[in-house]
């Protein structure tokens, strides 16, 4: 490594040891991005369960350390989709935005199928199977505090909003992105 940030370095870690739980720490936040592979998902959550349950630690020194590395990654999942957990005309906003750049996707060939066909189901189903169970999670661990539950009556709110006008703006979406073009 170079010297230039060896101050910064310093900050963050000491020794050999924090060097690697640091790197460590960025390479699970990273792949916390990734939320498609199912085997990384099923690791995360046996992770979630090691570090929340109420069996109890054999030490509380790694204990801390696994639930502040597994909170780390679910708020970098949040942040992932945290349009998701904010009030209805965000979340449209980048709902839309998301759609054009698959859509256009789709159009110059990129793509092998047409988003417009499966969005509507598919973010009901999104919402059910990642984004309201990991509002639930983070309600559960307590990182925001008083506020955790905002998040989480947005996100369901979110979802109930777009089972009543998903429909509807997919096809706005296709004929926006027509108009366009």
């Amino acid at each position: 490594m170079s010297d230039e940030y060896s101050a910064l370095r310093a900050c963050i870690y000491q020794t050999e040891s924090d060097l690697r739980r640091f790197r460590q720490l960025v390479v699970n936040t990273v792949l916390a991005t990734d939320i498609v592979d199912k085997e990384l998902q099923a690791l995360r959550k046996n992770r979630w369960e090691a570090a929340f349950s109420n069996a109890s630690p054999t030490c509380a020194e790694n204990q801390d350390d696994r639930k502040a590395t597994i909170v780390i990654e679910h708020l970098i999942q949040a942040s992932d989709v945290s349009h998701t957990m904010q009030h209805w005309h965000i979340y449209k906003e980048w709902n839309q935005r998301f759609f054009m750049e698959c859509y256009a996707a789709y159009k110059a060939g990129r793509a092998d199928s047409d988003p417009s066909v499966n969005w509507y189901k598919g973010e009901i189903g999104f919402f059910d199977f990642y984004v309201i169970p990991l509002a639930k999670k983070l309600d559960r661990c307590g990182v925001f505090g008083v506020s955790s539950d905002e998040y989480l009556n947005y996100a369901e709110a979110n979802r109930d909003e777009w089972v009543r006008e998903g429909k509807a703006l997919v096809q706005e979406y296709v004929a926006k992105y027509n108009t366009e073009q």
